[in-house]
């Protein structure tokens, strides 16, 4: 009982704090749950998160390594994982991340689009396919996947796939297709 009253008390402390601006104080007041309770996964969560946006990258990594060692199940742990270390440019460990990440929870489509600019990076434009269109089946209207999915045809060399996609998008996504045709050179007509 002690533990959860604790938990509670301190979450809402760092509300507090993060309303007043003040993210250093909260990641101080995290750093002293912790250090009572190291393996709390929402102190973990909030001190990578406060970490990040206070521009310790490194540190975020490590808290929430050691979040998804504590909660090896937590697919939105894992996607942040995959996203910090692609940001700093550990390719093959975010890339793990991300399939981590999908491996638990396939419906997670973030996770299959870091997943796919991870390996867009890595120049490995086969296996981005897939998870684009992974991205694109689960979120169907969002532009972004689709935007990347043509990007990709086109460095592949499959102008004639990019063209179908900014077909696709001029249906929803105009500004976005128009967009895709300038930097591509595919002047698409509508179909």
């Amino acid at each position: 009982m002690k533990g959860s009253f604790e938990d509670g008390y301190v979450r809402w402390q760092v509300r507090l704090l993060l309303l007043a601006g003040q993210k250093t104080q909260a990641l101080t007041r995290i750093e002293r749950h912790l250090a009572s309770r190291p393996d709390n996964a929402y102190a973990l969560a909030t001190r990578a998160h406060l970490q990040a946006e206070l521009g310790d990258k490194s540190g975020a990594i490590d808290s929430i390594e050691r979040l998804v060692s504590v909660q090896p199940r937590q697919a939105s742990a894992w996607f942040n994982l995959g996203f910090l270390r692609e940001e700093v440019g550990r390719l093959e460990q975010a890339e793990e991340a991300f399939r981590r990440a999908t491996d638990i929870d396939p419906q997670l489509d973030r996770a299959w689009y870091g997943l796919a600019l991870c390996l867009i990076r890595l120049r490995r434009f086969d296996d981005a396919v897939v998870a684009l269109r992974k991205n694109t089946e689960l979120q169907p209207m969002s532009p972004y996947g689709w935007y990347q999915l043509a990007r990709v045809h086109v460095d592949r060399q499959e102008p004639e796939e990019a063209a179908k996609i900014i077909r696709h998008l001029k249906k929803f996504e105009p500004k976005v297709a128009a967009q895709l045709e300038r930097e591509t050179g595919l002047g698409v007509a509508p179909t």
